[in-house]
């Protein structure tokens, strides 16, 4: 009898745990102050992207090819894994603001244009650890090219905006660039 009526308890939480577990719904509503402040800040920031694909310091390199990538005028097919520098001037050795971390694919047959997915990792005082997350196109042959940033971490979470990209300088020679950065930032 006792053995009885511990089996029918223990059926009996068990199977209290299995309905709890499946009463539970699949979406919740919650009030926006739950997650988002009461207010939104707007956030530019300026920077410059040091991409080094040359050299024994390379901080971008081709991870990958097409059967085509090498005799397309695009490099169409390359994808590319970056960790570059982003400095709050132009000169590489100017103040550290961050890394870029992702990678860029050539993704045009006819025009020369990546497809960008990358974070930018800030060490920079007031946005130290935070991220930012860029997912887009980049036509890089354009004077000015608008990246959406998608999304964010720290002081950026939930962060929507822009990347405004100008090519400041290119080695014709190595394909090493520095890129300007303006960026929008609703977080």
């Amino acid at each position: 009898m006792a053995n009885n009526l511990i089996s029918t308890t223990f059926l009996f939480i068990l199977s209290s745990i299995f309905f709890m577990a499946k009463s539970q719904p699949f979406s919740t509503s919650l009030p926006p102050s739950t997650l988002r402040p009461e207010r939104e800040n707007v956030t530019r920031l300026h920077f410059f992207f040091h991409d080094v694909v040359g050299g024994p310091n390379a901080t971008a390199v081709r991870v990958a090819a097409a059967p085509i990538t090498n005799t397309s005028p695009t490099g169409f097919g390359a994808v590319v894994i970056m960790d570059n520098l982003l400095t709050e001037g132009s000169n590489p050795n100017s103040k550290r603001v961050g890394r870029a971390q992702g990678m860029y694919a050539s993704a045009d047959m006819s025009n020369m244009s990546f497809m960008m997915v990358n974070n930018y990792v800030f060490d920079d005082e007031r946005f130290n650890g935070s991220t930012l997350s860029v997912l887009g196109r980049n036509p890089v042959t354009l004077p000015a090219r608008e990246l959406p940033v998608v999304g964010g971490t720290g002081v950026f979470r939930f962060a929507s905006g822009y990347a405004e990209a100008r090519t400041f300088f290119v080695n014709e020679t190595n394909g090493d660039a520095i890129v300007e950065y303006n960026v929008y930032v609703l977080h």
